[in-house]
């Protein structure tokens, strides 16, 4: 005969084991839906970098050529350069946008890697050591800080890429 505390026993696995499987759809199901929200997330910000104007901007600032800070402000500020700086301001501001979203852990790290990561590094390595001494003359210490923070997660990321496929 099968005693009551053995049917109770029973009971409890089962039902132990029903919340159990329940926990792990749940835990997987947030991990896609988590997965689907960073991709609809950043799929405008990335479309904005493949618009037309956005591009034209993009390539002409990354052709600017200056040697020191004070031959940039001559050539490219607001003052004097208006449309000038306003490409570089648009470009600076999109970058912005996607560091705040990567240092807040709203979008995956490799997710931007894997789609811009050139951009992104090509970016910081020429304006970079402009905007740091920017913030010094200009008395704004955190101008950039989101682009470079973008850059310091993503570069690492980028560099890693390329030694596996350079070690194939």
């Amino acid at each position: 005969m099968v005693d009551l505390a053995e049917i109770q026993a029973a009971y409890y696995m089962v039902a132990a084991t029903g919340v159990l499987i329940a926990a792990v759809f749940y835990v997987l199901n947030m991990r896609a839906t988590l997965q689907t929200r960073q991709a609809q997330l950043f799929m405008p910000i990335y479309a904005t970098f493949h618009e037309k104007e956005y591009q034209r901007g993009y390539y002409e600032v990354m052709n600017w050529q200056w040697s020191d800070f004070e031959d940039y402000q001559k050539k490219y500020s607001y003052q004097n350069n208006s449309e000038a700086a306003m490409y570089r301001s648009i470009l600076g501001a999109h970058l912005e946008g996607i560091g705040v979203l990567l240092r807040r852990r709203l979008i995956d790290p490799s997710f931007v890697d894997d789609l811009m990561s050139q951009v992104i590094v090509r970016y910081w390595e020429k304006f970079g050591p402009l905007i740091r001494e920017s913030r010094v003359k200009l008395n704004y210490p955190f101008m950039g800080e989101q682009s470079e923070y973008l850059y310091n997660q993503i570069k690492p990321i980028m560099e890693k890429q390329l030694r596996e496929l350079t070690t194939v």
